[in-house]
């Protein structure tokens, strides 16, 4: 319901102004979680059985073709930030930070697609479902993707551990 009558050019200029305020503050509360928060097998983040290891991102939305367009957000934070475009290793320590940060990842976009709804504060009733439409358009590719990297991820690393018991029991 609209509280904050202003007019259309000052308006428009607020929503410009505030879903970047809105955005890097979900950015901002996700850097402050502790890693320990962001584990890929916890309930929110793991992957679920109708998502088919991530294959399911692949056959509906063809993300291996468009995700290397997206954006890199984890370079934005210099101190924190972690590269998840290209990795600079493929070591296991820089596979499970990996993992980390995408579900860090996931959850700033899911955050920042909520808070759509402040704009019924200041605009028309109909504009909120646009900001809905917007948010939606913008984070679901970066959430969609997070989804498909993590399991291919933790195969690699399952696959690690597999081999490495492998090898271990072979020597004996």
């Amino acid at each position: 319901m609209q509280i904050i009558f202003l007019p259309d050019n000052w308006t428009i200029l607020l929503c410009f102004i505030v879903w970047p305020v809105l955005q890097t503050s979900a950015a901002l509360f996700c850097l402050k979680l502790p890693d320990s928060f962001f584990t890929p097998d916890s309930g929110f983040f793991r992957t679920h059985s109708f998502e088919n290891n991530g294959l399911i991102y692949e056959r509906l939305f063809k993300v291996s073709r468009w995700k290397h367009l997206l954006p890199d957000g984890g370079m934005v934070w210099k101190k924190r930030g972690f590269r998840k475009k290209r990795l600079e290793s493929l070591s296991n320590g820089n596979l499970n930070r990996f993992l980390i940060e995408s579900a860090r990842g996931e959850l700033t976009h899911w955050l920042a697609i909520f808070p759509f709804w402040v704009f019924w504060f200041f605009t028309p009733p109909d504009v909120p479902f646009i900001m809905l439409a917007y948010a939606l358009f913008i984070n679901m590719p970066c959430i969609i993707v997070q989804r498909y990297n993590r399991p291919r991820v933790i195969r690699l690393l399952n696959k690690r551990v597999n081999n490495g018991r492998i090898n271990n029991g072979s020597q004996q």
